[in-house]
């Protein structure tokens, strides 16, 4: 059963992370508005958005492999599939974070360098048996993308010398979600879906962050300190309270929705509350992972689901939401649309006025470009064009 408010929530979160992602692009953009720095303790409305996204993968994982399970899909076909996701997310996230310190003028050039590498995501990811493309070219096509993976990464040059090689460094955006995929679907698979143990994962994780951002024990050297957005708690417990949610949602929701709503808005508010009494210990940052962001980000988390939940799935008002609905079924097509339109703007040196990119009206360019690239993804899914993972 496909659950409206997850859909809408997916589809607002993703403009809305087109649309923060578009800040550097601007001037005069309100505090408020941006993300904090490094040092900073703060919360600003862009620090929310990527934790919510990863609340979201939470809740829709008890129903995708639900789904696959109905159509007779075992444990073994349904594990592999969750590490291929997974892989495929960190392989995207690792060209994505090196593409930040590829060279702007050695090479290939930074901006072609990424053009190729967006091309090479679409042609692999590309959900062609869907698409109008003749078979035979399927597995052509799919070739192609690898082997333009593999040049890049010969080609790349990187620092200001080109000393610097492809290598592991933050993951990036969607290898955070691989990580946070990998290990919360893996374990709901093979703990069959028990709400005790995604509950005690999310608790985990919780005190993985604690001890993480408090201590040392858990500041690891080489090859350990890639794999460090699982250890360090965080990232993956975003995820946890996501499924705890939609667990929490499925075993007192009975067709009466308010014992859902009670306990999941009393969730809400404790991490709300949890966030804000324990800021002066960690304080709220996004960079540094603290548990008092985690905590109040996951607070968000709740209770934005238990408000679309009750407007799109028990109100039935979705026809607000239909325009943005691309962002919510095609969300990695989404998100790549902007690594061609920003490289593409650099090689070409194309500059909109000044006076529309900053301030307020700056703010709505920036706005009418993230659904711009939503109705242009709506319009090739139309096509038959969207990828997959």
């Amino acid at each position: 059963m496909r659950i409206a408010s997850i859909d809408i929530l997916r589809a607002l979160t993703m403009v809305l992370m087109i649309w923060v992602n578009d800040f550097w692009t601007l001037t005069n953009v309100p505090k408020w508005l941006q993300h904090a720095s490094a040092t900073e303790d703060y919360l600003g409305f862009s620090d929310v958005i990527f934790p919510l996204f990863l609340f979201i993968v939470g809740l829709s994982i008890p129903y995708a492999i639900q789904h696959r399970l109905s159509k007779n899909e075992g444990t073994a076909s349904i594990g592999k599939h969750i590490l291929i996701r997974s892989f495929s997310l960190l392989l995207i996230g690792f060209f994505m974070v090196n593409y930040e310190t590829h060279s702007e003028t050695l090479g290939l050039g930074k901006y072609l360098w990424c053009l190729l590498m967006a091309l090479a995501v679409v042609l692999v990811w590309m959900n062609w048996n869907k698409s109008p493309v003749p078979k035979t070219w399927h597995v052509v096509f799919q070739l192609a993308g690898l082997l333009i993976f593999v040049y890049l990464a010969i080609a790349y040059k990187g620092g200001d010398s080109g000393e610097i090689r492809m290598k592991p460094q933050w993951w990036g955006i969607l290898g955070l979600i691989g990580w946070a995929y990998f290990a919360n679907a893996l374990v709901y698979l093979f703990a069959k879906g028990n709400f005790y143990a995604m509950l005690f994962l999310w608790l985990l994780f919780n005190v993985l962050s604690v001890l993480s951002t408090s201590t040392n024990l858990l500041q690891f050297q080489g090859v350990l300190s890639h794999i460090s957005p699982l250890y360090s708690g965080t990232i993956p417990a975003f995820t946890s309270a996501g499924v705890v949610a939609t667990l929490l949602f499925k075993r007192l929701s009975n067709g009466d929705f308010k014992w859902s709503y009670i306990i999941l808005i009393t969730l809400g508010v404790l991490c709300l509350s949890y966030g804000f009494f324990t800021r002066p210990i960690w304080g709220i940052s996004k960079i540094q992972g603290t548990p008092s962001w985690l905590a109040i980000c996951t607070g968000v988390g709740f209770l934005s689901f238990v408000l679309l939940h009750y407007v799109a799935d028990v109100l039935k008002v979705t026809r607000w939401a239909v325009p943005i609905a691309p962002a919510g079924t095609a969300t990695l097509t989404c998100y790549m649309i902007p690594y061609f339109v920003y490289p593409l703007l650099n090689i070409t040196d194309f500059r909109l006025p000044q006076l529309l990119n900053s301030g307020s009206l700056g703010l709505i360019t920036s706005f009418s470009f993230a659904l711009l690239v939503v109705f242009f993804v709506g319009w090739i899914e139309r096509k038959g064009f969207k990828l997959k993972l």
